[in-house]
């Protein structure tokens, strides 16, 4: 009821473009659930239950089922909530409100901003012809996707995608943080960097395009860190892998991320158009997610009692998902990928790009980046040893 963004649905048929309709009154549908006590594990059932696909055309994007553990007194609420009204500030938002109101503080909430004046500001901001000049240029002879593994299916639902996790030690954490400072630009720039000479070594491409995730908040306003609704947009970033030096790769990397930032509401429709991709191909199939992670005391320990997360999933479209979660001191890497790709093994790749990467931009003498290496030693040695010992034995007899 206070947020125009919950009571929003997308509807489309017969108009000139999608719009967002906001309902005065809507109902949260919560449906209750019941599990079969000789079935998997509780909150693997109610996953299960929960179902993937929501109509977009109608509000809410948001639903609840709940479900009793059986054999328990515990109560389990699966909340699903729809990429097109949330994003990550939204939902750290849309539970402090909720602590608010279990805990009788509702009525000191502030009072709620309207997500219509972003919507305004992103369409009437920059000139849709400045986002098409920006993209041409950028992707004019862009003429092939981007695939890593080969994996071209941008239309699935993530529900198969397997994840895959590992922690950037500290060192390495603070040799990425220190060579980015040293060179005027932050950590953030030197993951896209190693992104995309992973992306060289699994799609056989030396000019790679992949999407990056923009936070949106950074430009919009009063206020724009506790309005509810989707700020973030993906777009476009493209990087050519060759005998240029590592070092001025980085520069410009981050030259061509701190301009995306004037575009960063620009439909991907634009950029895609943009390019030289044929009609009904992708631009690029994997996503680069960057994230800052700032939680209060609060938000750390959920702030009621009896309540806990057992279980956070996101899905995309996406194949292939990288996300790196910085907080503050070291860094997390997670991989979602489908198509039988194995993402842990993602995961090593990325790490031993990002330490490769840090050692040639710490070097006296300059480093191609196309000679950064990717595979470590441990991998270095199956493909070219293990997977090449096959030697076998044969009569001592002459020709």
């Amino acid at each position: 009821d206070r947020h125009d963004i919950y009571r929003t649905a997308i509807v489309w048929d017969g108009l000139r473009e999608p719009v967002q309709v906001v309902a005065r009154r809507v109902q949260l549908p919560v449906e209750e659930l019941v599990l079969d006590p000789q079935g998997p594990e509780a909150v693997e059932q109610l996953v299960a239950l929960g179902g993937g696909w929501m109509d977009l055309n109608r509000a809410p994007l948001i639903r609840v089922r709940i479900a009793a553990d059986p054999g328990s007194s515990r109560w389990l609420a699966l909340l699903h909530i729809h990429q097109m009204v949330r994003d990550h500030t939204t939902q750290e938002a849309l539970l402090r409100e909720v602590r608010a109101f279990l805990t009788g503080h509702g009525t000191s909430l502030p009072e709620p901003l309207p997500f219509r004046d972003f919507v305004a500001q992103a369409r009437l901001g920059v000139p849709r012809e400045e986002h098409e000049r920006h993209f041409a240029e950028l992707l004019g002879d862009v003429t092939e996707s981007t695939a890593p593994f080969g994996l071209l299916n941008v239309h699935g639902d993530g529900a198969a995608a397997e994840r895959g996790q590992i922690h950037v030690d500290q060192d390495l954490a603070d040799r990425v943080r220190a060579v980015a400072r040293g060179l005027g630009a932050s950590a953030a720039t030197v993951f896209h960097l190693a992104w995309a000479r992973v992306l060289t070594a699994v799609s056989g491409r030396d000019d790679v395009v992949f999407g990056t995730v923009l936070f949106g908040r950074m430009n919009s306003g009063a206020g724009a860190d506790r309005v509810q609704g989707p700020f973030i947009n993906t777009l476009p970033v493209r990087v050519r892998v060759d005998a240029t030096s590592a070092t001025d790769a980085l520069t410009g990397i981050r030259h061509q991320l701190a301009e995306l930032l004037v575009h960063e509401h620009a439909p991907l429709a634009v950029a895609q158009r943009a390019s030289g991709i044929e009609s009904g191909s992708p631009l690029f199939t994997s996503l680069f997610n960057y994230r800052h992670h700032q939680l209060s005391a609060q938000e750390a320990d959920h702030g009621l009692e009896g309540i806990s997360t057992l279980l956070i999933r996101e899905r995309t479209n996406y194949p292939l998902m990288v996300a790196v979660d910085d907080f503050g001191t070291g860094f997390n890497l997670t991989v979602d990928a489908a198509g039988g790709i194995d993402p842990a093994m993602v995961c090593a790749l990325l790490r031993t790009a990002a330490e490769n990467l840090v050692a040639a931009l710490e070097a006296e003498t300059p480093v191609p980046l196309s000679a950064v290496d990717v595979l470590d030693g441990v991998e270095r040695g199956r493909l070219l040893e293990g997977w090449n010992d096959t030697g076998v034995s044969v009569a001592e007899v002459t020709v």
